[in-house]
């Protein structure tokens, strides 16, 4: 029963992990202000996708879904965390505000596949499914977005919603796969989630 209780509370290396990908998300929300050519209609492409998932398959479903939920917390608190270092609780209203909560569980999902299969192979699959749900939810928040808050193009429907989601999504699927291949050898090495 003790062991139990002990693998549910928080370390403080588990905090220090959880801060390193809360950090990471912050990076890598921000590399279109480096590069500002990389911003197709009105979706900046990033590298948070990668490293919610990442955050998944090496803390688990629970750390690696509170890293992302730090990060987006520190958003909406005013720091300029999100991208093109916006922040603020009016982000809320971004039309791609729901890809940053969709980090969270495309986390969560990944971390708890991984936690009860320890294959290479479920790693894999555990990052597209995760990159699946970002993508699904995230698209449809925006489409929803545009069409009752924000102001949307001329014409604008769902299929010009996954319009733009096509340029960034091959580098999502490479970077999901990517991300199931490191995150398998580094569990091998640190050992983060409880062998079962």
């Amino acid at each position: 029963m003790q062991t139990v209780a002990a693998n549910n509370r928080f370390k403080t290396i588990d905090l220090v992990y959880c801060a390193l990908f809360s950090t990471l998300m912050m990076i890598g929300a921000n590399i279109t202000s480096f590069a500002p050519f990389l911003v197709v209609g009105g979706v900046p492409i990033t590298l948070q996708t990668f490293f919610a998932i990442l955050a998944g398959l090496i803390l688990g479903g629970k750390k690696g879904a509170i890293a992302c939920t730090v990060y987006m917390l520190i958003g909406l608190a005013g720091a300029p965390v999100f991208s093109k270092f916006t922040g603020g609780a009016s982000a809320v209203l971004f039309p791609t505000f729901g890809f940053i909560v969709t980090f969270i569980l495309c986390a969560y999902v990944a971390g708890k596949i991984v936690e009860h299969y320890k294959t290479k192979s479920a790693y894999i699959v555990a990052a597209l499914i995760a990159f699946v749900l970002n993508y699904v939810l995230g698209t449809t928040w925006m489409y929803v977005a545009y069409k009752f808050w924000a102001a949307a193009p001329e014409g604008f429907s769902y299929g010009m919603a996954w319009l733009w989601m096509l340029p960034p999504m091959p580098k999502d699927i490479i970077l999901a796969i990517f991300a199931g291949i490191f995150a398998y050898r580094i569990q091998k090495v640190l050992k983060i989630l409880p062998i079962k």
